[in-house]
């Protein structure tokens, strides 16, 4: 028997909404402006990439406070982006090397 399931627009987004959440929370994004991170706390699930991107005119970083030989970015310029998944649970607090004052954190549960 050969069975098709027609599914329209409202009927589609019904059956998104019923899906967890984690479904769509495989990728993050941080922006580096006015020297803030933004936002400054995010949580995500394990496994979810993330990806700061520097819209400053000048140049800042992303190092991990208790592990900076872990999560270090190289310097980036206006436009550039840095990116890593997050593949153990846990709280990770960072900070801009260039701008010690500049700090974030991020929760992967």
């Amino acid at each position: 028997m050969n069975r098709r399931i027609r599914l329209t627009l409202p009927g589609f987004l019904l059956a998104a909404a019923l899906l967890p959440s984690t479904a769509w929370a495989d990728e993050a994004h941080i922006t580096i402006d006015n020297f803030t991170f933004s936002p400054s706390v995010l949580t995500v699930t394990v496994g979810t990439k993330v990806t700061w991107t520097n819209r400053d005119d000048i140049p800042h970083t992303i190092t991990d406070v208790d592990h900076p030989k872990d999560i270090k970015s190289p310097a980036l310029d206006t436009g550039d982006t840095y990116s890593r998944t997050f593949t153990v649970a846990g709280s990770y607090h960072y900070f801009c090397s260039l701008h010690s004052h500049m700090q974030g954190t991020m929760i992967v549960e």
